[in-house]
């Protein structure tokens, strides 16, 4: 699922009236789930925070910058908080099945809009700066609402994009592109502040002053104070008391968890922890935080623990849960705290039904579900099965040579597993998007020009889901064949029901390809999909004929 979370700051935390007009602009985007509305009073501030789908998150960034042009009047503007700006700031953050590279574009596709559409000057920064001396909001900001208009004056000061005419009205917006900030703290059985700041010190990648012999600290030669670097690298953190907890607690950001996740900071602080006679008793997550930070400490632990990390997302999200020590202060709620739980790509999932549910819903008078999400939970069974082969082998007697091996085939179909679960929806909701379109009005040559765009927009996606099913389960009729050669023997009934269930899901999805073939009118389109269909479907038969022949070989030699 591509997700991306935005998180624009508003000139306004005073009047209600306004804020609700800009949030009004996001709510009523499609594909887009409001999180968190967070006026402050003395700044005169509102921090928004939205996700969404690339489009969806786009477009509701600028109708939100559109309605706070109307609303807000900076020449009238006053509070505590930087600003330049009816819209401050405006970030894109990647969250899941984006790259940074597609938020740095979408930075600028909304920069080419706010400038082009309402005359409003915009500067790139962090990610999307196309200078690096504008990487730094603080930099960009410089001077702020009532230096801008001196500061559009000056060359090396031209907008990214726009002309550079003060707007007295709107100021400037600093749209740009940066990581998920995560915010966190680690919990330890002391009062004692100094200790758990002497922690922070050592960890965060500021690190601390260097010190000689005597305590005092060392100086260049013109008086600065020399650093040594911490730990980690985009990590901040701060040691502190917390009364309400009544114990000490090391706060920290992590501005990129790739670079640092969490859960080897806290491994690290346990080991400080103890060097010092104290003890990690666990930890808070404030906010929310990217599902993969947590699948990530799950595999983690998993594997210091010489298990397999090839299991369910949700057995993973246990495993960080207890060995982090989310519970510790607050309940850690997945389902409110995982940022991805908050948004629903399909509502009334087939996925969530009961076998009896989803097997009744298929056997009614309506064409979907159908054949296509059939297809894709015959993947989702095949993947599922492979993952089970490769987890009872791990640790067996007689597999040593392939525990590695085993648990990376048990990974592999834990992902396909749920991408393929994903897709019995996505095929279903691809399907009832045609239909809506062929619904739409066609009293006008406009109207009929629309009508014929949107059917063959959604036919194209209603054929590139099953297609996606197709490369799917021929992935997991390889990782069946990997099972069947590797996987514990006893097993290998199950291996080949791996294998059948893959090849039907395969030749299932690519009879949904053809279907939709004829009524596309892209004819390169239509010629590049048939083929490349086809060439998958045939290596599929043809790896399902070898996988029969490898299993008929190996059940029948304990047969007299």
């Amino acid at each position: 699922m591509k997700l991306v979370e935005c998180v624009p700051n508003f000139s306004e935390g005073r009047d209600l009236e306004k804020i609700k007009a800009i949030t009004k602009e996001i709510e009523a985007t499609e594909g887009i789930q409001l999180l968190d509305v967070d006026p402050g009073d003395s700044t005169n501030r509102t921090v928004v925070t939205f996700i969404g789908t690339p489009e969806g998150a786009l477009e509701a960034a600028f109708k939100a910058i559109r309605k706070a042009s109307e609303v807000i009047d900076m020449s009238k503007h006053t509070g505590a908080h930087s600003r330049m700006g009816a819209t401050d700031v405006c970030p894109f953050v990647p969250v899941s099945g984006v790259s940074m590279e597609d938020c740095v574009e979408l930075a600028k596709k909304l920069a080419l809009r706010v400038s082009e559409e309402l005359k409003i000057p915009v500067y790139l920064y962090e990610a999307a700066a196309q200078k690096p001396e504008r990487r730094n909001l603080a930099t960009v900001r410089s001077g702020e609402y009532e230096g801008l208009e001196e500061k559009l004056k000056d060359p090396e000061w031209m907008p990214d994009y726009g002309e550079a005419v003060f707007n007295s009205k709107s100021g400037a917006t600093a749209i740009g592109a940066r990581e998920f900030l995560i915010a966190y703290n680690i919990n330890l059985n002391t009062r004692d502040r100094k200790s758990v700041q002497h922690i922070a010190l050592n960890i965060r990648e500021r690190g601390r002053s260097k010190r000689d012999e005597d305590g005092k600290i060392v100086r260049d030669k013109n008086g600065k104070a020399i650093n040594v670097p911490g730990k980690f690298k985009e990590v901040k953190a701060v040691g502190w008391y917390v009364e309400d907890y009544q114990i000490a607690q090391i706060s920290i950001n992590f501005t990129n968890y790739h670079l640092s996740p969490p859960h080897l900071v806290f491994d690290e602080v346990v080991k400080e922890a103890e060097q010092i006679g104290c003890r990690v008793t666990g930890s808070e997550l404030v906010g929310l935080i990217p599902k993969e930070a947590v699948l990530l400490a799950g595999r983690h632990y998993l594997r210091k623990q010489g298990k397999s990390a090839g299991v369910p997302e949700e057995e993973l999200i246990r495993i960080a849960t207890l060995s982090l020590g989310l519970n510790d202060v607050s309940e850690f709620d997945p389902m409110k705290k995982i940022i991805e739980y908050q948004f629903r790509e399909v509502e009334d999932s087939l996925v969530d039904l009961s076998l009896r549910g989803f097997s009744n819903e298929l056997s009614m008078d309506s064409p979907a579900p159908g054949g296509g999400s059939t297809a894709a939970l015959c993947g989702t069974l095949s993947a599922s099965l492979s993952a089970m082969v490769s987890n009872l082998t791990v640790g067996k007697k007689g597999y040593e040579a392939v525990q590695d091996t085993v648990k990376e085939l048990a990974e592999q179909g834990q992902a396909l597993k749920d991408e393929l679960l994903r897709s019995i929806d996505l095929d279903t909701l691809a399907f009832n998007r045609v239909m809506e379109c062929f619904r739409m009005p066609k009293k006008t040559d406009e109207q009929k020009q629309e009508r014929a765009d949107a059917i063959e927009n959604a036919t194209q996606e209603a054929t590139r889901i099953p297609f996606g099913v197709l490369q799917n389960c021929l992935a997991a009729l390889k990782l069946a064949k990997e099972v069947a050669l590797n996987g514990n023997k006893n097993s290998l009934s199950d291996a080949g029901v791996a294998a059948l269930t893959a090849q039907a899901g395969a030749e299932g999805a690519y009879y949904n390809v053809l279907i939709n073939l004829p009524d596309i009118q892209d004819q390169p389109f239509v010629r590049e999909m048939e083929t490349a269909a086809t060439a998958l479907k045939n290596e599929a038969i043809n790896l399902g004929d070898e996988i029969r022949a490898i299993l008929e070989k190996e059940l029948r030699k304990n047969l007299t």
